[in-house]
């Protein structure tokens, strides 16, 4: 009897650190690249968004409205993106050059293998609870551009870093 009660106080304490501090999840494509690839782990953080505010250029894991990892609608699908827009900005997208308020972003991230088409998208003014969510492959990813932006108890945590494979360990902090 005692076993079973140490197995599910430990099964109870690691499913409140998956809720409330921290959880692994799995890389599943290339929508990330080059900051992430395809096949790796990261570390979300979730008590970053607990204790304080989303940030421009906070690389995340979020889900979209009505995408569901199972046919049965009952867990959601998760998404990594980079964090563009902030409640209350307006962002438009000019020959691939995304404009906060009218002036360019500071986009460093972004390498030329993955933005080599030209894109533009009209102005939208994000809400007070809306974030505007890009992939750093802008040629290959389907985001706020495509779904529109998402709020913010879509966003499921910040991803603090590469955990998996071994040798691709680091921090993912690049804004």
């Amino acid at each position: 009897m005692r076993d079973l009660f140490l197995f599910l106080l430990l099964a109870a304490a690691l499913l409140l650190v998956r809720r409330f501090l921290a959880e692994p999840v799995h890389v599943k494509g290339n929508s990330m690249l080059p900051t992430l690839e395809n096949g790796e782990w990261l570390l979300v953080d979730h008590l970053s968004y607990t204790l304080g505010e989303p940030q421009r250029g906070d690389v995340v894991i979020c889900h979209y409205p009505d995408r569901y990892a199972d046919p049965w609608k009952l867990i959601r699908q998760y998404f990594v993106k980079r964090i563009v827009g902030l409640p209350g900005e307006t962002l438009e997208i000019v020959e691939g050059t995304v404009l906060i308020n009218g002036e360019p972003l500071d986009e460093g991230y972004l390498d030329a293998d993955h933005t080599r088409f030209i894109r533009n998208a009209p102005p939208v003014t994000l809400g007070d609870d809306e974030y505007f969510v890009m992939g750093d492959n802008r040629d290959n990813s389907n985001d706020s551009r495509r779904i529109g932006p998402i709020t913010r108890s879509m966003l499921v945590g910040r991803v603090a870093q590469v955990i998996f494979p071994f040798g691709h360990r680091r921090a993912v902090t690049d804004r």
